[in-house]
């Protein structure tokens, strides 16, 4: 794929985001990044499409996929965030940094995350670039049930949670129902899988092995970075009875929880993992 492709694509993202910086500014509150990131990734699978005249069905392929998830998590990471004021992180962020932090925020929260969705979104501009004849095959067919097993996750943990958080007889309990009783984060687990699945779909042109650096970033930012580390010390900070889910539920992979929770545990709220 010409290299001019790609400098395109992230000259849009950080164009958009740039936006969404001016935004933050005015309402002095700069979690609209949350909904960006998402919106960012449709943005590079559209903007690939065009720039190859559409060329392929797996080209199809991968940005109908695309567009399903990242449409469906900035609609509701904006639903979920609408009229709560700054995100905690975000506010900790701003009171750190001081009268500065209007500025500061453009390169520590704005650009960064321009940065790290375009090279996550690698996977979807070299996947499309060898579309082929339009003919899809068993890794095409392999990609896309990984990825559907990862969307439901995502999809479905979001909506317990927030079906669950609307019960006020629910404060302050454990959130250890449905996706929740087998893994912490069955939304994080799911965004993972899509994206390895988006990265079998690549590879059946065996040329985008390289493309593994898009499923591998978001992985390790899930596990090791902001996603499960971060989210997870915000919780035990405000409850320290979160660590009875933590010792009886899976981090990441679903599994059979070892007992039951104790019930004067908190419900948790996921933070978006880049941040």
């Amino acid at each position: 794929m010409p290299s001019t492709i790609y400098l395109i694509n992230l000259l849009a993202v950080v164009c958009m985001m740039v936006i969404g910086w001016v935004f933050s500014v005015r309402k002095q509150n700069v979690t609209i990044v949350d909904s960006l990131w998402g919106l960012g990734f449709v943005l590079i699978a559209w903007l690939t499409w065009f720039q190859l005249d559409g060329m392929g069905g797996r080209s199809l392929l991968i940005t109908v996929l695309t567009t399903l998830w990242g449409g469906r998590l900035a609609l509701y990471l904006t639903w979920r965030n609408y009229g709560k004021g700054e995100d905690p992180r975000y506010a900790k962020w701003r009171k750190a940094g001081g009268e500065r932090f209007w500025i500061t925020s453009l390169f520590k929260v704005f650009l960064l995350q321009a940065i790290f969705l375009w090279a996550i979104a690698l996977v979807i501009q070299a996947g499309q670039a060898d579309s082929g004849s339009g003919r899809l095959g068993w890794l095409d067919l392999t990609g896309t049930l990984i990825w559907l097993t990862g969307f439901v996750f995502e999809a479905v943990g979001d909506w317990q949670l927030a079906r669950f958080k609307a019960h006020p007889a629910n404060r302050g309990q454990v959130m250890d129902q449905g996706l929740w009783r087998y893994t912490r984060h069955p939304n994080y687990f799911g965004e993972s899988l899509i994206w390895w699945g988006l990265f079998v779909i690549a590879l059946s042109h065996p040329a985008n092995w390289w493309t593994v650096v898009s499923p591998v970033i978001i992985t390790a930012v899930l596990l090791k970075m902001t996603g499960i580390p971060l989210t997870e010390r915000l919780i035990i900070q405000k409850k320290p009875d979160y660590q009875d889910y933590i010792r009886n539920t899976s981090a990441f992979f679903p599994w059979v929880p070892k007992k039951p929770l104790n019930k004067k545990a908190s419900y948790h709220e996921n933070t978006h993992p880049i941040g």
